[in-house]
């Protein structure tokens, strides 16, 4: 009814679309019995344990729009003052899914105020929340986000689409790797899936490459790409990223253990290979998705294999764009993207050479931030370096962090920039 909304919730900006249909909890309540709340999801919020509400969701014992009491389960979450871990928690459940239209229903969102007052309570409303919370809340909120999530709903990829709840930003990257997955998954596409991630450091190229096989919880092997000297030493490279499992495996070894198998390899820093020759070996791979691992070896599959180059190359191309935006505040639109990515491509190829790149199936450059991504940043770094002590601060008392912090970022460092800025803020703050 008219009248019947808060004009300063910041929510009823946001319209409200259809949501991607979720299967039924297993636990669901058969028609003619009373519904009642599964406590699973209640509980594990209730302890402030993340990867226990992470575990629910995930075995299907509780949904994340599944209601908990009264209330919807983000709602509970963002008015519970007792838990520590509230945008944690948060983001794993619009990362499973929750609904942010439930926050705009008093039937989900009862306000505990007075009877004629008929606002939602304030931490609910994107004015009450932190920068990084508000960020995370509308863009699960965005119609283009559900649009693209879309694309890779049905298939084995499907679980990727939680990246939005652990990268702030570079939608359009996410959305053209979406579509590649799309069409692979759809066999659409006969050759190796071959991603490079381009641009400035800082911007969260790692960060995707590491999450990438994490979420879809197949094993990935990392190669640092400055220690190859010669076309061999690829295969013989171990894995060198602190966020995996430690193992033994050469790259070969690796390869042939899951032959045949979705996996995931990620180049870092494939342009500063010692020597270019060392890219050579990938050339048949990435065409024709078998390799020869040394001379006589028999043929590998690798077919199946997620291929994902990391690399600072263009990145001086991607700020003379942005710098020559009228807003560079705002995000791109996805035709200034488009043009960003015809324009990087032939870049990479004078780098990488004409004929490795012809074997790569997207070059995705990944832009600045806009102003509400470098406030969530910075949001969120507050809760990683502050501990306990930051968690006890309030919405206000973050904002203000963050705006103090805003001055001191440098674009080409991006995030690392914003957590050292904060870092020096929490010295004095806590």
């Amino acid at each position: 009814m008219e009248g019947d909304s808060c004009p300063g919730s910041g929510l009823d900006r946001l319209t409200p679309v259809d949501r991607i249909p979720r299967p039924a909890s297993a636990l669901e309540s058969p028609i003619h019995a009373i519904a009642t709340p599964k406590p699973t999801l209640l509980f594990a919020i209730a302890s402030d344990d993340v990867e226990q509400v992470r575990k629910v969701l995930e075995s299907g014992e509780a949904g994340p729009n599944d209601p908990v009491g009264p209330q919807s389960a983000l709602a509970f979450t963002l008015t519970n003052d007792r838990l520590a871990r509230k945008n944690d928690i948060v983001k794993v459940l619009l990362a499973y899914g929750a609904d942010p239209s439930a926050l705009r229903n008093p039937a989900l969102n009862p306000t505990a105020r007075a009877e004629n007052n008929i606002c939602p309570p304030l931490e609910t409303t994107l004015e009450g929340m932190d920068p990084a919370t508000r960020y995370f809340v509308a863009r699960a909120d965005n119609a283009h986000t559900r649009q693209t999530s879309r694309l890779i709903y049905r298939s084995f990829f499907r679980p990727l689409t939680r990246v939005r709840y652990d990268v702030v930003g570079q939608d359009w990257a996410l959305e053209q790797l979406f579509r590649v997955l799309s069409m692979h998954s759809q066999r659409l596409a006969v050759a190796p899936i071959v991603v490079l991630l381009c641009g400035p450091s800082g911007h969260g190229k790692s960060l995707l490459a590491r999450k990438f096989g994490s979420l879809l919880e197949v094993p990935t092997h990392t190669v640092n790409m400055t220690t190859l000297r010669s076309t061999h030493d690829i295969w013989q490279s171990h894995s060198m990223s602190p966020y995996e499992e430690p193992s033994s495996y050469t790259l070969a070894e690796f390869l042939l253990a899951n032959e045949g198998k979705r996996c995931v390899v990620v180049l870092d820093e494939i342009e500063k290979t010692g020597d270019q020759k060392a890219l050579w070996s990938l050339l048949m791979p990435w065409e024709h998705g078998r390799c020869s691992l040394g001379a006589g070896a028999r043929h590998v599959d690798v077919r199946n294999v997620i291929w994902l180059g990391t690399s600072n190359i263009g990145h001086e191309l991607v700020f003379e764009r942005h710098q020559n935006r009228p807003e560079q505040d705002k995000p791109l639109t996805h035709e200034e993207y488009l043009q960003l990515m015809e324009i990087l491509r032939p870049r990479v190829s004078e780098c990488l050479g004409a004929s490795l790149l012809s074997r790569v199936t997207t070059v995705l450059p990944f832009v600045p931030f806009t102003l509400e991504e470098k406030k969530a940043i910075a949001a969120e770094s507050v809760y990683a370096l502050g501990g306990d002590g930051a968690r006890e601060l309030s919405s206000q008392e973050v904002e203000a962090l963050v705006m103090r912090a805003l001055p001191h970022y440098v674009p080409s460092e991006g995030a690392r920039s914003l957590h050292r800025a904060i870092s020096n803020q929490l010295v004095d703050a806590l």
